[in-house]
């Protein structure tokens, strides 16, 4: 069976999903907000505690979902762990099937449900890319002890597309390729004028020869919901004509998903973006299902 790095390796369009941890000592309630999303999506991203608020954790989940026969993106924040924890729940990882990884800075505490916790960040994200590859191609700890077997992982570093100005270099993505990412997943992007300049300014500085783009986007539940994530998601911008329409819909959820639908034929269609990555905040992974077979892709 093809693997997620064996489709965009290949040059396959993939379309991955996001799914949340239960709140819960439940393996039944994960494998259940996955199952809706089965011959859908290429890979599920599990999220390491999210808005900095804990649920199950995403190695955990990563590993019930590769157990299941699902293929995982583990999420894993620098905010929790120490550089032990981390080496340790990397080779935890590879060792029950979780090979991509999507590495993360971490929400603030203060933006969760335990502001007094102490954020820990003793490795920043591109330092734990470069501990993963390293372990991966030289078998080798950050202590420069040896592996007595090495693990396989596919490396991923999160992106924002914007509108850059014209002097913009990509310092910040290059930085991470040179410390190991092979992917990139987004924040969500429903502005394809700024998704259709942003690639190209990236293509014009070899970026996307290096790194594998798979743009973020999502069903919206209402106006409401786009005007809130205009406003307060950081790297998120709305286009007025996506709010209108939602406002004048009759059935705003339907709507949602038949503009997510629309956007992603858009965003296939962008040189430099290699899939989509569906999040679908408020809603559960059913509303991902729908999306996706309205756009005949799967």
């Amino acid at each position: 069976m093809a693997t997620f790095e064996g489709k965009l390796t290949a040059g396959e369009f993939v379309i991955t999903a996001e799914v949340v941890p239960p709140v819960a000592a439940s393996c039944q309630m994960l494998l259940d907000r996955a199952k809706p999303l089965d011959g859908l999506v290429d890979a599920i991203n599990v999220t390491d505690a999210a808005s900095a608020r804990p649920a199950m954790s995403s190695l955990a989940a990563a590993a019930l979902l590769a157990a299941s026969g699902r293929e995982p993106i583990l999420q894993l924040t620098c905010r929790d762990r120490n550089r032990i924890a981390i080496v340790s729940d990397l080779l935890g990882a590879a060792a029950q099937g979780a090979h991509n990884l999507l590495i993360l800075h971490g929400d603030d505490p203060k933006a969760g449900d335990m502001p007094d916790a102490t954020p820990v960040h003793d490795f920043d994200s591109k330092t734990v890319m470069s501990v993963a590859r390293d372990m991966r191609d030289e078998a080798r700890l950050p202590s420069g002890r040896d592996l007595a077997e090495a693990p396989h992982f596919y490396i991923g570093c999160a992106d924002a597309p914007f509108d850059v100005p014209d002097d913009w270099t990509p310092a910040g993505l290059s930085a991470k390729i040179a410390a190991g990412a092979q992917f990139a997943q987004t924040q969500f992007c429903f502005d394809l004028a700024i998704a259709e300049r942003y690639f190209a300014a990236l293509k014009r500085h070899g970026i996307t020869d290096r790194l594998k783009f798979v743009v973020g986007i999502g069903p919206l539940l209402s106006a409401k919901q786009a005007r809130f994530m205009d406003h307060n998601l950081f790297g998120v911008s709305i286009p007025p004509a996506i709010i209108e329409r939602l406002d004048s819909a009759s059935d705003q959820k339907a709507e949602g998903r038949a503009i997510c639908a629309e956007l992603i034929a858009g965003l296939k269609a962008i040189d430099g973006i290699c899939g989509v990555h569906i999040m679908a905040p408020m809603q559960s992974s059913t509303a991902i299902a729908e999306t996706i077979a309205m756009t005949g892709l799967r």
